[in-house]
């Protein structure tokens, strides 16, 4: 067996609620059984609020791996729980961005994760943490908490990703840009902005949108749009998304183990998906923070497939 080679013991905590929960909670355990992986507990969790006492209970007892079925807002709920522990964090993406499970290379189809599960490889991650709440992903502020704020859950639930879209356009009119600060050690950087990504890894809201930050990069990057138009925010997302020339135009990035970020009004900030901070905060990388069940080269997913 080769030495990051994944356990082959696992507990199984899956959020029924979140969009592809229900049925992939049913088909999962027997998946895993057949792949020769031994499944110690399974859980299916109605309220993602008792997932936490679950995974903390079961590192306790030193699980060798506790796969978390859910979307983004539910690897970040338990994530800090992993911190200083050898158990592994693996990952069953259910959700609707799953920009985390992207992030990692993770095929989003429940065979293609629970073949990860199963054959492919320990890897050691950093993590984020905004005001000491540890988050795996990415983190805005913007648009982008107007939206998680108030997108109706049946939208999301049952559109997914379209559902975004339609919410995004009518809580557009509803937004106004705002001045951002971000102190970088004695220096600081004044700018308008219509959006700020706070980025461990490079997927936000299923897209590719911050390409310069890695998961062992032992950095934070702070990510501006600049400007006062929604219509700039529209031409940075569309360019981004279909990676075209001059897209680093639109934005302004910063590079560091830590920065403070104040913004004029304060601004909400959703933490991979769920509101959960609000301007000034100090945001930091905490480098090599947990381990995680990664694909091995082969097992690799096209960062495009759809969820």
């Amino acid at each position: 067996m080769s030495t990051d080679a994944l356990p082959k013991q696992v507990v199984v905590v899956v959020n029924v609620h979140s969009r592809r929960g229900q049925k992939a909670f049913e088909d999962s355990c027997s998946k895993l059984k057949a792949a020769g992986v031994e499944v110690l507990a399974e859980h299916a969790v109605d309220d993602p609020d008792e997932m936490r006492p679950i995974v903390r209970e079961a590192i306790a007892n030193k699980a060798p791996m506790i796969i978390i079925g859910g979307g983004d807002g539910s690897l970040s709920t338990v994530v800090d729980d992993f911190l200083g522990h050898d158990t592994v964090f693996a990952v069953l993406p259910l959700g609707t961005a799953n920009s985390f499970a992207r992030t990692l290379g993770l095929p989003l189809d429940l065979d293609g994760a629970i073949d990860v599960i199963a054959h492919g490889r320990k890897k050691r991650i950093d993590l984020g943490s905004i005001d000491g709440d540890y988050f795996a992903n990415a983190a805005a502020m913007g648009m982008s908490p107007l939206i998680a704020e108030s997108v109706p859950s049946k939208l999301k639930r049952y559109l997914g990703m379209l559902g975004y879209l339609i919410w995004a356009i009518r809580v557009a009119f509803k937004f106004r840009p705002f001045r951002l600060h971000v102190y970088e050690g004695d220096r600081v950087h004044r700018m308008w902005a219509t959006e700020a990504r706070i980025a461990n890894g490079s997927f936000h809201g299923g897209v590719e949108l911050v390409e310069n930050a890695e998961l062992t990069s032992g950095r934070i990057v702070v990510q501006a749009v600049t400007g006062r138009s929604l219509w700039g925010l529209a031409w940075s997302w569309f360019a981004t998304l279909f990676k075209l020339r001059g897209r680093e135009q639109t934005v302004s990035e910063f590079h560091a183990p830590e920065l403070r970020i104040v913004a004029r009004p304060p601004q909400k900030i959703s933490i991979d998906g769920e509101l959960l901070a609000e301007t000034p905060v100090v945001v930091r990388v905490a480098r090599a923070a947990i381990l995680v069940a990664a694909p091995r080269p082969e097992q690799m997913a096209d960062s495009t497939q759809a969820s």
